[in-house]
Parts: structure tokens; sequence; C-alpha cells
């Protein structure tokens, strides 16, 4: 299966795997209003071997058949971690 990804102009980190190239009729209007401008970043083959750094490959691919779309919005930050202070004192 190809997939044509685009980076949102608008939104950093936030990317629209599409299951045709330039359809962006496939998102909902309400998603593609806030993301949009998209530019075209590449055209992948998304086979059942690929891998993806940040998503899973198989649920991109249910997603492009199933919706014509995959939105790939950017990691949740990491919670702060506390460190007792060797002092013991609470800061």
């Amino acid at each position: 299966m190809q997939a044509y990804v685009y980076k949102s102009q608008r939104k950093p980190d936030t990317y629209v795997y599409l299951a045709k190239r330039d359809d962006f009729e496939a998102i909902p209007a309400s998603v593609g209003e806030s993301l949009a401008p998209f530019a075209f970043i590449l055209e992948v083959a998304l086979t059942p071997e690929r891998r993806l750094a940040q998503v899973d490959a198989a649920q991109v691919r249910a997603n492009l058949a199933a919706h014509g779309f995959h939105l790939q919005l950017p990691p949740l930050p990491l919670a702060p971690v506390k460190i007792p202070r060797i002092d013991g004192r609470d800061d």
C-alpha cells in the first residue's frame, strides 16, 4: 500500500498520511482547517515489514484503508521527574 505523507505547516510535528496523493477531501473539514496548509514530505510503501519511527505501520495501513487518511500527532511530553535532593530539602 502506498502512502503520501504531508506535514502540517501550522502545527509542529503533525503529519497526515493519505491513501491518494493530494486527496485532502478524505480529511474531515474541521481537522483539515486546523492543520492546513500542508507540505508534501514523501511517498512511502507501507508493506507489512515496514517500520515507522513514531507510529505503528499496521495502524496507519488500517486507517488508510478505512478512512483514506491517518493523522500523526506529536508525542505527548513526558511528565517531569522529581529527583530527591541529597540534603533532604524539599524545594
